[in-house]
């Protein structure tokens, strides 16, 4: 498995071997030794899948705050999104800074998002399908949004923003200069 890191600390993106054959490929879709190796002693308690309909679709920035915050583990299994990390970590000197990765299908690359990173996608095919671990249960009064395309972030989703679908509580979420972290 192929591990890489970024310029923000803590996300990491692991790539699985593929190993082919007449019939198809396998492929080890998680190690925890490796996973370990590179991220720590991580326990995941959750699964959580979804699929996004329409290509332009944005699912984010999402957080789950303390003592309930999520580190996720997420994938790609139909279709393509670029997925987006946003460092929220108090004491972080790339506080506000993000990272996006575009995982496929095809590429089968999954990004690790440490607890402390707001975390969205947006599709970039009709009928993408995600999965992702976390680190922690879902707890509904812990969770929190920010502003998906506020400027202060300055993301490139790779979409015309006034033709996104977005749910109201992402479009009415508070900017990042609103959000007071606890991470």
């Amino acid at each position: 498995m192929d591990v890489k890191s970024f310029s923000i600390s803590g996300p990491l993106c692991f790539t699985p071997k593929k190993f082919w054959d007449e019939r198809g490929y396998f492929m080890e879709t998680f190690k925890a030794s490796v996973f370990e190796a590179n991220a720590g002693n991580v326990k995941f308690v959750q699964g959580n899948q979804s699929v996004s309909a329409k290509k332009g679709t944005v699912r984010g920035l999402h957080y789950q705050s303390p003592p309930h915050a999520q580190g996720k583990l997420v994938r790609c299994l139909r279709g393509a999104i670029l997925d987006v990390a946003v460092d929220v970590r108090a004491d972080s000197n790339t506080f506000g800074q993000h990272i996006t990765v575009e995982l496929t299908q095809e590429n089968t690359k999954q990004l690790w998002l440490p607890a402390g990173f707001l975390h969205g996608f947006v599709t970039l095919e009709d009928d993408s399908e995600v999965a992702y671990q976390c680190t922690d249960y879902y707890a509904p009064e812990y969770d929190g949004n920010v502003l998906w395309n506020d400027p202060e972030i300055g993301i490139d989703w790779g979409i015309d923003s006034s033709a996104a679908i977005v749910s109201e509580k992402d479009q009415n979420a508070p900017r990042l200069a609103e959000f007071t972290t606890n991470f």
